[in-house]
């Protein structure tokens, strides 16, 4: 096969292709996440990210690999999720201004739109860091400009398949570039998510057929829960988390599984529980995956974990068109300034509103928003100037996307990477001030706030000089791994001790859906005979997979 030149039917296959192949294996990238807890979604959002992309492209009727990568362009930088899918739609960017003018490109055309890409990705980035998905994009692009630059390589399909091959190389070297990595003994997902890409690209030139855009957004098991979900409302779901993982256990499988029944009709429904050959494999949907999962550990070790908040899941695609309701019905009146926030579960969400949010985006770990999420969200605000809170270091690039894409009303982006930093952010909030300075009276609100989290361990690693096993009990501190249990009352204490120090003077404890107030209320009592000069405050979170969030002022 000797391809020298591709035009925009071609380059429409690709990015389908590219699509579909990383559709097919996003888990995979997802569990490369350097850090066990339950918030590894790179290969999710860089999949939803191309898959707007290829969404775009499809509608489009020209021929031009110029249009048909500036549709990709286009749809990726609405589609951004997360900040794996902002890069992305950089590099798509990039990419598009590099084939301005051209009809066809051949392989020094298709060069300049890597260097091009990679160049926009970079300056996109406030700090870029070697050892992540800009360093696999860059290497691609530096071996893409040398065989370019060879007189006799005018072969498109052997020119993709050495930068791809470069491509593996580089990714090969992420665990020397970054400590992380190696302590984790993975390579980066970004990285990987990206020759996900290229490698469907690749395919698309020895596939003659049609090649359709296959949507594996949804499994068609969550597809089918997806529709039943649509035609009843959120308060009938009684059960809110699909929870699903392998037991690794080699004996005694039949009344282990006889037991697990027993236990888990006592917290959910849609139970399946199937011994097979050494595992026990387990579906059930409840309101306690943290209990399905420590009842699951004592049999043996757990893989395959999945856990799906089917409320979040419904609500997310009903909100809109709820809030668009509610809006005919009885429009705001106009304010001067108004306030999004970024945030998952109904108690907080609560909590926002009572501060002065406008509009709360159902999201967090494991649900980044989009860009065109956020851009919905202002349009849905009554006000010319709009300040975004993420709280979530991994939706910051995509609310400050929403800034640049904006035309009609001003975006601030508030950079707050925790739930007690967008929650001190708004208490800093003085009417009747600048702009400017509500921004910053906002930024220095939220400086003054720890953060403290206690969530799970989702699989094996080690972190430093720290052993943790899957369905261990982690403490996080401002996201770094300060506590590692076997207990989450321990744990929860020990989190305590460590972030708590004599300038603390307030401490808010807002609990998840797998906590209730009588466990929280221990730990209040425990605060106030330890640190009898600081004041304790409990309020319900309902937020997932993380039992407890603390904020420390």
């Amino acid at each position: 096969m000797n391809i020298s030149k591709i035009d925009g039917e071609m380059l429409k296959r690709m990015i389908i292709a590219a699509t579909n192949n990383l559709g097919k294996n996003k888990r995979m990238v997802d569990e490369l996440n350097v850090f066990p807890v339950p918030d590894g979604d790179t290969g999710t959002n860089m999949y939803l990210t191309i898959l707007s992309a290829a969404r775009e492209v499809e509608k489009t009727e020209s021929k031009d690999v110029f249009e048909i990568a500036k549709a990709a362009a286009s749809g990726s930088l609405r589609g951004a999720r997360g900040n794996s899918g902002v890069i992305l739609s950089q590099l798509f960017r990039g990419f598009s201004k590099g084939l301005q003018g051209y009809s066809v490109a051949d392989t020094k055309a298709l060069a300049n739109a890597f260097d091009s890409g990679v160049k926009t990705a970079y300056k996109a980035v406030m700090k870029p860091k070697e050892g992540t998905i800009l360093t696999v994009a860059r290497g691609m692009a530096e071996k893409a400009q040398a065989l370019a630059e060879e007189t006799d390589n005018n072969n498109i399909e052997s020119f993709l398949q050495d930068i791809f091959a470069h491509g593996h190389q580089v990714l090969k070297k992420t665990p020397d570039m970054l400590p992380v990595l190696k302590q984790a003994g993975v390579v980066d997902a970004g990285g990987r998510g990206l020759l996900e890409i290229l490698e469907g690209a690749i395919s698309a030139l020895y596939i003659s057929g049609d090649i359709s855009l296959v949507d594996n957004s949804l499994t068609a098991k969550d597809a089918g829960t997806y529709s039943a979900l649509a035609s009843v409302s959120q308060e009938e779901i009684t059960f809110g988390y699909c929870t699903e993982f392998i037991i690794n256990c080699s004996e005694n499988n039949e009344s282990a599984a006889d037991e697990l029944r027993q236990y888990f009709n006592t917290l959910g429904d849609s139970i399946v529980v199937v011994e097979d050959d050494e595992v026990i494999k387990i579906h059930v949907h409840t309101n306690h995956p943290g209990k399905v999962i420590e009842k699951g550990l004592s049999f043996g070790p757990l893989t395959n974990i999945k856990i799906d908040n089917m409320r979040e899941q419904h609500s997310s695609h009903l909100s809109i068109e709820k809030e668009e309701s509610k809006a005919k019905e009885s429009p705001s009146e106009k304010k001067e300034i108004g306030f999004i926030a970024v945030s998952a579960g109904e108690g907080l969400k609560e909590i926002f509103k009572g501060l002065g949010v406008d509009y709360v985006i159902q999201g967090g770990q494991t649900m980044n928003p989009s860009t065109e999420d956020i851009l919905n969200a202002v349009e849905k605000v009554n006000a010319d100037t709009i300040v975004v809170l993420p709280n979530n270091k991994n939706i910051i690039l995509a609310a400050e996307q929403a800034q640049k894409l904006s035309q009609e009303k001003r975006i601030e982006v508030i950079p707050s990477k925790t739930i007690p930093q967008g929650i001190a952010a708004m208490i800093g909030y003085e009417p009747h001030r600048t702009i400017d300075d509500t921004i910053e009276s906002m930024k220095e609100s939220m400086s003054y706030v720890k953060t403290g989290q206690i969530t799970f361990a989702i699989r094996d690693t080690e972190i430093g000089d720290r052993e943790i096993k899957e369905g261990n009990i982690l403490g996080l501190i401002e996201g770094d791994i300060a506590v590692v249990s076997d207990d989450l009352d321990k744990a929860t204490l020990e989190l305590i001790d460590k972030i708590v120090d004599d300038d603390s003077e307030i401490i808010s404890i807002y609990y998840g859906e797998d906590v209730d107030e009588s466990q929280t209320d221990k730990i209040r009592k425990y605060i106030e005979q330890v640190y009898p000069d600081c004041e304790v405050e409990i309020h319900y979170g309902g937020q997932p997979l993380y039992y407890y969030i603390f904020s420390v002022e």
